[in-house]
């Protein structure tokens, strides 16, 4: 009991830390820059939160099983461009090809976790296969298509005010993280009071005394992977409405913005413990980074040089808490 207390202790103090760290840098850009100040900046970061946030939500389970899940950000690619095809090629509805779209990331998120579960497979290898996978098969399926889906002028573009809508006099309103919070609360509750959750965490912690228990490790296994192909596909769905195009074999990377942005907050790159509130200050803290850096002159390659140092800075930190606890 006392570990555990010293454990939930350290998660909150790193969050902290983190919370910190935002609002000084969001300080910091607001002095440097005027043009930093404008409301237009606040949409910008919302926009790109909601695909990494998404993503990044749905990784803390596979991570907390200590595995990962690469397939992310090609994946959300493929499914998006798929989605595009069908509503303008083949005349589906909107929500048909959301339907589809979250499909597709289940789907893929199944065999993941099957592959890793069943035939104890690394998760790296597999998820990279699948990830080179997706890369492709976005671009068989649709002969190369590269398109938008419907913009919010056109009768289908409905969906897009699920993430922004706009004002009479065209202010625009990043109502989408009202969506967000609300998911960051559901699967907060999914992982530390669900079942679901439990096992997950005792995957990653203790798998072996899992299996003596009696519980069934590789339902639950697939089940991290699941969760985190169902946000993929949410992702697909949130990239279409917020860029106006979408190009097929692209998106690799994404996923190391999402993966990043779960270790940044807390969880542990060998399992066994994470946070969804910790993630979603993680990918704050990188979407602060990834706008507010050209505000002051600063090259878009040195938000990845300073990601890369937070990052390495959190995972220092995550090793040597894990040493005290041993």
């Amino acid at each position: 009991m006392k570990s555990k207390a010293i454990t939930k202790n350290h998660a909150f103090m790193q969050r902290l830390v983190i919370l910190v760290v935002v609002i000084v840098l969001y300080l910091f850009f607001y002095a440097m820059s005027t043009s930093f100040r404008r409301y237009t900046t606040l949409i910008q970061i919302c926009n790109y939160m909601y695909y990494i946030l998404l993503m990044a939500i749905g990784v803390t389970f596979p991570l907390i099983t200590g595995g990962v899940d690469l397939s992310m950000g090609t994946g959300l690619i493929c499914y998006s461009v798929i989605g595009s095809y069908m509503i303008r090629i083949n005349g589906w509805p909107v929500w048909a090809a959301m339907v589809l779209t979250i499909a597709m990331g289940v789907l893929v998120g199944f065999i993941n976790g099957t592959i890793i579960a069943r035939l104890e497979l690394p998760p790296f290898i597999v998820t990279l296969a699948t990830m080179m996978c997706c890369r492709g098969m976005g671009s068989i399926l649709t002969n190369n298509y590269s398109g938008t889906w419907p913009a919010a002028a056109e009768a289908e573009g409905w969906f897009r005010s699920i993430f922004r809508i706009v004002t009479p006099d065209r202010t625009p309103i990043p109502v989408g993280m009202v969506l967000m919070i609300v998911l960051i609360i559901i699967m907060s509750f999914v992982l530390n009071h669900t079942r679901t959750g439990r096992y997950i965490i005792a995957i990653g912690s203790n798998k072996e005394a899992l299996k003596l228990s009696g519980v069934s490790v590789a339902r639950w296994h697939i089940a991290a992977y699941v969760i985190s192909g169902f946000f993929v596909g949410l992702a697909a769905i949130a990239y279409a409405a917020t860029f106006p195009n979408i190009t097929p074999g692209t998106g690799a990377g994404f996923e190391l913005d999402a993966i990043g942005s779960a270790i940044i907050g807390g969880t542990a790159m060998s399992g066994g413990s994470g946070s969804v509130v910790g993630t979603f200050l993680g990918v704050l803290l990188i979407s602060l980074l990834k706008t507010g850096l050209p505000f002051i002159d600063l090259q878009a390659n040195w938000q990845q040089v300073i990601t890369g140092c937070i990052l390495l800075a959190a995972v220092t930190i995550d090793m040597r808490r894990n040493r005290k606890r041993a």
